[in-house]
């Protein structure tokens, strides 16, 4: 269940909301997507100015929408009841519209070779529209999505021009980030998943203290 997540990694998506809003600057456009570690980065912006903010996460919306120095735009449709994303065609023709400066995304599975996965169709088709108009596109995810499965592909990584997680990332993945020329951050670059400490490469990053 989606409010059960929320508890999942939760300092570690706190971590990353915050490294990931540090390199996000005033005065620019992007779109949040659905996710609970993207709501920690739409937490952490809430000092940013000047800000167009694109989303179909009513969460996201609720968030930032007291805030008068950033603008919000909810993208329509249907709202999936379990986690208050807009999913669906509406949606996606609205994202159309736009082309921002950056998109904020997250995904439910990273597979080793580089797939981002997801397990909802329509909102894999969402993210697909948010990655296309969008001038970079940053990844938020915690390492527990690297021993995850899911069914649908949302991209691949190398779509991706930032990569903000918690740790050093598993060799392959590292590997492909690099040959890729991905910005991978480490927002808690102290702390080493015990599963992947054995096969971690030392990829050219930058660690968030």
């Amino acid at each position: 269940a989606y409010e059960a997540r929320r508890f999942v990694a939760a300092e570690e998506k706190k971590a990353i909301g915050a490294a990931a809003a540090g390199l996000i600057p005033n005065g620019c456009s992007l779109f949040i997507n659905i996710g609970t570690t993207t709501e920690e980065v739409a937490s952490a912006l809430t000092s940013h100015e000047d800000l167009l903010v694109i989303t179909n996460n009513l969460n996201v919306a609720m968030l930032l929408y007291r805030y008068p120095r950033i603008e919000v735009i909810v993208a329509g449709g249907a709202v999936r009841r379990a986690d208050g994303a807009v999913i669906g065609s509406t949606a996606t023709g609205l994202i159309g519209q736009f082309k921002v400066d950056y998109a904020i995304i997250g995904a439910s599975a990273i597979d080793q070779d580089g797939a981002l996965l997801d397990f909802d169709y329509r909102e894999v088709q969402v993210a697909q529209a948010i990655i296309s108009n969008a001038r970079s596109v940053m990844l938020v995810a915690d390492s527990t999505k690297f021993r995850r499965s899911a069914p649908v592909r949302i991209a691949d990584i190398s779509q991706i021009n930032t990569f903000v997680t918690d740790v050093a990332l598993p060799a392959r993945l590292a590997e492909i980030c690099q040959a890729r020329d991905i910005q991978v951050v480490e927002a808690n670059p102290g702390a080493r998943d015990a599963d992947e400490a054995d096969t971690e490469l030392p990829p050219a990053h930058t660690s968030v203290p």
